[in-house]
């Protein structure tokens, strides 16, 4: 009986640590394919209306590759997820869209001319270029575009400026050459 109790064990423990095993490799998974929170403008721009928040906005094109990038590399980082989702409404906005967007009273259409939808044409005050970030605050006043790819560490520096307000009370080299460092310190080690 002991060989078979000790047997049993064995057994049991195994199982038991495969199953552990398992349940931390998917969960594990479902915390690295996380991301950020997507939406469109016009669930950003209603959500604003009832919980305000800044807005971040990724405005990109099908065949733009930079984009496909950033949303590879930039998107996926985790102090990038992290931040964006808790200080921003993200928003990813086709610029040639074809579909009318509606934010208030306003809509917006498809310029066959401009081959762009006129709120990518107003967001990046005419300079169609891809990628780009654009920056509103809590009321959907405009911050700021930010044209071209940006690395990680180059697109959380932005984030965190813009996120904290200190776009408001210092110049952007100063932010990253003193306070940047010294409130994210532990953000660093993985951008």
């Amino acid at each position: 009986m002991h060989i078979k109790t000790l047997s049993m064990l064995k057994r049991t423990s195994l199982l038991l640590i495969t199953a552990l095993l398992f349940l931390g490799t998917t969960s594990f998974k479902k915390e690295k394919e996380a991301g950020i929170n997507w939406m469109s403008i016009e669930e950003a721009y209603a959500a604003a209306q009832k919980n305000p928040k800044k807005v971040i906005i990724d405005v990109y094109t099908d065949w733009c590759g930079w984009c496909k990038v950033m949303d590879k590399k930039t998107f996926t980082n985790p102090e990038v997820v992290k931040y964006v989702n808790e200080n921003f409404y993200a928003v990813k906005l086709d610029a040639e869209s074809k579909q009318d967007i509606t934010l208030g009273t306003t809509t917006y259409k498809y310029n066959a001319q401009n081959r762009a939808n006129d709120i990518a044409v107003a967001l990046l005050q005419g300079k169609m270029s891809f990628p780009s970030m654009v920056y509103l605050d809590e009321e959907f006043n405009m911050i700021q575009p930010i044209p071209g790819y940006m690395e990680a560490r180059a697109f959380h520096e932005v984030i965190t400026f813009i996120g904290g307000d200190y776009h408001k009370s210092e110049a952007f080299d100063t932010y990253k050459a003193t306070t940047y460092k010294d409130i994210f310190k532990t953000a660093l080690v993985s951008l």
